[in-house]
């Protein structure tokens, strides 16, 4: 249970330090430290990371560090699509998310080491249209297995939504949350397996201090390096998954 709590702290720092990233640690905390089945770790993920995600943005918003017209372009979208991706993960095994979400792991890793930390130009020019379609295809991912998608919205919002990098990370977690209670209350509606609230609640109570840690961080920590440490994470994670993955694929067919 401690490693699980660590592992709790460890998901709120990372969302409150970098606007992404701890969603990708909920299902492993959840499956592996906290020996919940795969569909339970992808539902009760979505709760988990909403809660952490919208207690580190109050703090974000009372510093004027979200930008709402963003999250309505990004957020709205990304919630509809959430929705529509908790159907689809509704009806696919467990297993097969697991490994979807290691794979996802795998290229988040990889391209947060390979890319740097997007550079904000004052002048660049928001393009609506493309926050939308990204919006959406978050949330169908979100979904499905259960991550928040903050490496992949922080980008977004920057390039293409013209924020610099401490408004970029205080939107995406508005945005986090919106898409993962979004798709959590679909998933409530069509899943009907054990979900264990009253463990969830305490992963997600003790991520939210974690998120609030991270964002005091946030302004002091060179976020390049910790891009990078948290990366490797990530990586080595994800080759934990595809091989324990593989794995049972081969004590099935021996």
């Amino acid at each position: 249970m401690i490693a699980a709590l660590l592992g709790a702290l460890t998901i709120g720092i990372s969302l409150g330090l970098l606007g992404s990233g701890g969603s990708i640690l909920t299902v492993p905390v959840l499956h592996y430290l906290l020996g919940m089945a795969a569909k339970q770790a992808v539902v009760g993920s979505l709760l988990v990371v909403g809660a952490i995600s919208a207690a580190a943005a109050v703090q974000r918003g009372l510093r004027r560090q979200i930008d709402w017209r963003s999250t309505l372009y990004f957020g709205i979208p990304g919630a509809a699509g959430a929705m529509l991706g908790a159907l689809v993960g509704n009806h696919m095994q467990g297993v097969l998310q697991l490994f979807l979400f290691a794979l996802i792991m795998l290229v988040a890793g990889i391209a947060m080491l390979r890319r740097r930390l997007p550079v904000h130009d004052p002048d660049h020019r928001v393009h609506p249209l493309r926050l939308v379609v990204l919006g959406l295809a978050v949330g169908v991912l979100t979904g499905i297995v259960g991550i928040g998608g903050g490496f992949l919205i922080v980008p977004a919002l920057v390039l293409f939504g013209g924020l610099d990098l401490l408004r970029g990370t205080g939107t995406s977690l508005v945005i986090i949350a919106l898409n993962s209670f979004a798709g959590f209350f679909q998933y409530v509606r069509v899943y009907h397996g054990p979900l264990d609230y009253r463990e969830l609640l305490i992963v997600a109570a003790i991520g939210a201090v974690g998120g609030l840690l991270g964002n005091h961080l946030a302004a002091r920590l060179p976020q390049t390096l910790v891009k990078r440490i948290f990366a490797v994470g990530l990586l080595l994670l994800a080759v934990f998954m595809i091989g324990d993955f593989g794995l049972q694929i081969l004590v099935t067919h021996s």
